[in-house]
């Protein structure tokens, strides 16, 4: 009887660890149609007359903090095929100018900036896991930092391919900007702020009861 139990036990906790992948799986697919639904209706952006505003970092930032660096690392790869994406419809001015100019350089400022934001916020999360810091304090950390990397990930691969161009630098002369530092400041302002902001309450919010629920 008692290896009957045993074996019954050894079978359920076998099931558990076989599960966890798919799991896993699972919800990282939900958060992928969840940024491609996103990308491509209102609920993604916020266009205003000179300023687009992402929220796209939301749901990035709650697969890296809730399911791991990998999945982090997967939806930032949606999240940028989607920006490609817009690129190439060319629904987005801004966008499709960059894409015109240099392809490769769209790519690496689309996608590549992308993946490693949500690779990076993961880990980020992990890290603040390890040192034992407090679990709310860390998740509204590992929020913040989602916005902020995606920020300042994309102006520096924007910077690095485009700052040269006549493209940017008609943004720069309108600025008056004397260096590409005081560009990214610039160009990033309230739009930058904002997006920090909604990304790190949103994020925040709905990962702590994701938390509480998965952990049940």
């Amino acid at each position: 009887m008692d290896n009957m139990l045993k074996t019954d036990s050894l079978s359920r906790n076998q099931q558990n660890v076989n599960s966890k992948p798919t799991l896993k799986l699972v919800q990282t697919a939900l958060m992928m149609g969840i940024i491609i639904v996103m990308a491509f209706t209102p609920l993604g952006y916020l266009n205003l007359p000179g300023l687009s505003i992402t929220f796209l970092t939301v749901p990035v930032a709650i697969a890296a903090i809730v399911i791991g660096p990998t999945a982090g690392f997967v939806c930032g790869i949606t999240f940028g095929i989607t920006s490609f994406s817009i690129g190439m419809m060319g629904t987005n001015p801004f966008s499709a100018t960059l894409l015109n100019i240099n392809f490769v350089g769209f790519f690496i400022t689309t996608i590549v900036t992308r993946a490693l934001v949500g690779l990076f916020t993961g880990l980020f999360y992990r890290l603040l896991c390890k040192v034992k810091a407090n679990k709310n304090l860390s998740v509204i950390l590992a929020s913040l930092s989602c916005p902020l990397l995606n920020t300042l990930l994309f102006m520096s691969s924007l910077v690095a391919f485009y700052y040269n161009t006549s493209f940017i630098q008609s943004f720069v002369k309108k600025g008056n900007f004397p260096n590409p530092f005081l560009f990214v400041i610039g160009f990033v302002g309230i739009q930058g702020l904002i997006e920090a902001v909604v990304c790190t309450c949103v994020a925040t919010t709905i990962t702590l009861v994701l938390k509480k629920v998965l952990t049940r």
